[in-house]
């Protein structure tokens, strides 16, 4: 068994969905350099994922899904990552969303049941898309500037959007729009086939080009009144803190691991003519080696015991908002440690665009920016200490 999953794969099941995802993950490998290169959306990827199942890993078992824990869904998402960041981070939207809203009920039951019937039939994907250059990051509480106005019978939505994940391959978008008769916000579920929503081919970026998160330009779309599928209110205190997020941290730890094995692989080749034996002999690369797993050691450990708790304890999770928080703070800047490390190992070899280090490197950065943001971490952490 690999030395870093002998003591976290704990059930039979756990191994099956490991071993899968190290299957895919394998040939992902194969072909993150080209999506990379031209920044292309991973279509082979998402052929590959539907038709092993795993877009309905997360649907309830009563609408025909596999409905697997978040700390299974967490393994998923690490061992993915170590093939492919963007293909992982992408699943992971529309995994995630599936299992928060099958935990929180928050849309209505015949919308839910019908999309999940959708995913597990007809393999459609979805994700949401609020962010906007005004407003930023909808974890910073701006307010959307895209509107929804009911007429006739049809909400008439527009706007635009930015850092559409998956724009390309979406079946669904869900939109946040601010209703203009009541000023209140709105997630409406909008289907790329809706007329007036276009993708604007806009993702030029440093790191997780094949995420390819385009923006969404929404002119006068015309959907149901059944679209509506939530009113997004001020979170009440007792609603369950969204452990569905842990799939951000999990995605770039991957990343960081397939670092560690590409360093270690290079560290038992080389052998340069000045010395008898392979690098991997010199006490400084064993000790870089050691910096690197003591610390996903202890940050990996961290986030599946927090996921273990929020899977074992649903009467907990009100509670871990600062926990689940600060996995994802340890577990982003942990990552982009041991990509350094990594890379420190190699030396410059690590810097030519054929080397993987290199991409891993642009895109580990990108976890920085994911929600919540490290201010938004410390803030609340600090102000749970001090009440």
């Amino acid at each position: 068994m690999n030395e870093l999953y002998h003591l976290l794969l704990r059930t039979e099941r756990e191994r099956n969905l490991y071993e899968q995802a190290r299957e895919l993950a394998a040939r992902f490998h194969e072909r993150a350099a080209w999506h990379d290169k031209y920044g292309e959306f991973p279509f082979a990827n998402f052929l590959d994922l539907k038709q092993a199942g795993f877009l309905s890993l997360t649907v309830p078992k009563q609408y025909g899904g596999e409905e697997i824990s978040l700390y299974e869904f967490l393994l998923v998402q690490e061992t993915i990552a170590q093939g492919d960041g963007a293909t992982a981070l992408s699943l992971g939207w529309h995994l995630g969303i599936l299992l928060s809203l099958a935990v929180t009920k928050k849309w209505p039951e015949p919308v839910f049941a019908r999309i999940c019937r959708e995913v597990v039939e007809k393999k459609v994907l979805l994700n949401s898309a609020h962010s906007e250059k005004a407003t930023g990051s909808p974890a910073r509480g701006g307010k959307p500037e895209t509107t929804a106005e009911f007429l006739n019978g049809r909400w008439v939505i527009s706007g635009r959007k930015t850092f559409a994940s998956l724009a390309p391959a979406l079946d669904y978008f869900i939109i946040s729009a601010t209703i203009e008769a009541t000023g209140e916000i709105g997630n409406f579920l909008v289907p790329k086939t809706a007329s007036g929503l276009t993708i604007e081919k806009t993702w030029n970026t440093l790191g997780m080009r094949a995420t390819r998160s385009d923006d969404i330009f929404l002119d006068n779309v015309e959907v149901e009144e059944e679209a509506l599928v939530e009113i997004i209110g001020t979170p009440k205190a007792g609603q369950p803190a969204q452990g569905w997020l842990l799939h951000i941290p999990a995605c770039y730890l991957g990343i960081a691991i397939a670092a560690r094995n590409e360093a270690i692989r290079f560290a038992k080749a080389y052998q340069p003519n000045s010395l008898p034996h392979p690098i991997a002999e010199v006490p400084e690369v064993q000790r870089k080696i050691a910096q690197m797993d003591i610390q996903l050691m202890n940050v990996r450990h961290f986030m599946y015991a927090i996921a273990d708790q929020w899977d074992r304890y649903p009467e907990k999770r009100a509670e871990m908002k600062e926990e689940l928080a600060a996995v994802k703070y340890t577990a982003t800047n942990t990552a982009v440690n041991v990509v350094d490390l990594a890379m420190r190992i190699v030396g410059g070899q690590s810097l030519f665009a054929d080397n993987p280090l290199q991409r891993y490197y642009r895109d580990v950065r990108a976890g920085l920016h994911n929600p919540p943001a490290d201010d938004i971490t410390v803030s609340i952490v600090a102000k749970r200490a001090l009440q």
